[in-house]
């Protein structure tokens, strides 16, 4: 052997040596995977199931009972456990359950036309109930009279219009399996009663989603409080993800007290808006009332100006709004959701250019008034989104870095002055006739490198 091959003989071992020496990472995914999910902004969640036909109420008593120790709570997924149905009763609704009116293509058509970018319902909650046909637990969709996969009705028509998808999967309290944990106030699981139900029925539930349905991601639950989710079945739980799954991606509430370095966004605390720009992908799951699931005498319905302001805020601090319905037993949407998501859609028909794909802007800017950018056509353009009335918006720009200053939807016009550094922009107050977010567009006079 001549010693240019002993020379590349030794460079190939050593090589070898030192791949052996570095395994392979197995639970993070390439962070280019996740730029769907930061460019996306706006997404459904859905919360139905079982717990949807008893609508908040059982036995006399409505979400929240004072009057009940544990019924303080307006969500009503939970009523199985607030309102102490009898797990055998609460069971039995699954011979009750016939969303005879449920219709994947009209749910889906609906949250395309409010602007939806992706979509996510609870394949399974805490109570256990899995809404597709599961091969791991027949506490499933099979069982009721509807008997059709509903999930699989889902993915196609996200598939037929163009939406990401993904399921929200109850990885910790499982209210119907041996050992699936239970609420605070109930009898704590032993280490090993919680094991049983995580190797025989979490992990392989969740197998079973990647592999059936391939998700764009998996919305797992936790809270700030200690529980089952160890650090070791949190990365246990990510590697069967990353090995049946080259996209799927996963959010921080696998474990809220400790993500750890591979989940790929965070998810903030329900309705919990962040008053900062957070550098990882992040989201807010959020409500239109009180409740996730259906809950028939909820009538704290937010407006769809209230709702604008927070998609507008998260946008601007870099995260995503997930905003969530409570679908009726019968398979439709609530009315009132439907008006507020039609108000959205047309808001975000003239006014999305300031939301989808935008990044935030680091500048102090008084409460009411958010701030996004993009570059398009060579030049950099900033978003002034107004959430209140005002008369003037001074802004921390040179003034002289500015081609034009318009009202998004209409073009029109917007006075503009100031010095240098400083950007004055005077608000027509015709604007506010209209109770929506109004948004100006500011447009740079040449194509800029750092931003605004």
């Amino acid at each position: 052997m001549n010693m240019k091959k002993i020379i590349i003989a030794l460079g190939l071992f050593l090589t070898g040596i030192i791949a052996f020496a570095q395994p392979k990472n197995d639970l993070s995914l390439d962070p280019q995977k996740a730029e769907w999910f930061k460019e996306a902004k706006f997404g459904m969640f859905v919360h139905w199931g079982l717990y949807s036909i008893l609508e908040g109420s059982y036995n006399g008593h409505t979400l929240p009972d004072p009057s009940l120790k544990q019924g303080k709570s307006w969500y009503a997924e939970w009523i199985q456990m607030r309102l102490e149905v009898p797990d055998n009763e609460y069971q039995s609704l699954v011979k009750d359950f016939n969303p005879v009116n449920f219709d994947a293509n009209q749910w889906i058509s609906e949250a395309k036309n409010a602007g939806v970018r992706y979509f996510v319902i609870t394949a399974k909650h805490h109570d256990g109930f899995a809404l597709w046909k599961s091969n791991v637990s027949d506490f499933n969709i099979t069982r009721t009279p509807y008997k059709k996969d509903i999930i699989a009705e889902l993915v196609k028509a996200c598939k037929k219009h163009g939406i990401k998808y993904g399921f929200y999967y109850s990885h910790w309290q499982d209210w119907e399996y041996p050992g699936g944990a239970l609420p605070s106030w109930k009898t704590k699981r032993t280490d090993e009663e919680f094991e049983n139900y995580w190797q025989n029925k979490c992990l392989p539930q969740v197998k079973e989603l990647l592999v059936k349905f391939d998700p764009d991601l998996l919305w797992f639950d936790t809270w700030n409080e200690e529980n089952h989710i160890t650090s070791q079945r949190r990365d246990e739980l990510i590697a069967l993800v990353r090995k049946n799954s080259t996209k799927c991606l996963i959010n921080g509430r696998i474990s809220f007290l400790d993500p750890g370095d591979h989940i790929d966004f965070l998810e903030m605390h329900d309705n919990s808006y962040p008053d900062k720009i957070l550098e990882k992908p992040w989201q807010t799951p959020a409500t239109m009332v009180n409740s996730w699931g259906w809950h028939a005498k909820d009538y704290n319905w937010k407006s769809s100006s209230e709702m604008l302001g927070y998609l507008s805020n998260n946008a601007s601090k870099g995260g995503n709004y997930l905003l969530n319905i409570g679908p009726k037993p019968d398979g439709t949407f609530p009315l009132p959701a439907i008006r507020r998501l039609q108000e959205i859609g047309a808001w975000i028909l003239v006014n999305g250019e300031a939301i989808y794909d935008t990044r935030p802007v680091k500048k102090e800017v008084e409460k009411g008034i958010y701030l996004t950018q993009k570059k398009s056509e060579g030049k950099d353009n900033l978003y002034v989104l107004l959430s209140r009335s005002m008369e003037n918006v001074d802004l921390l720009i040179d003034v002289s870095m500015i081609h034009e200053c318009r009202v998004l939807e209409s073009g029109m016009p917007v006075e503009f002055s100031g010095s240098e550094g400083k950007t004055r922009i005077s608000i027509p107050q015709k604007l506010f006739r209209d109770c929506s977010v109004q948004v100006i567009k500011i447009t740079s006079k040449t194509a800029l490198d750092q931003g605004w």
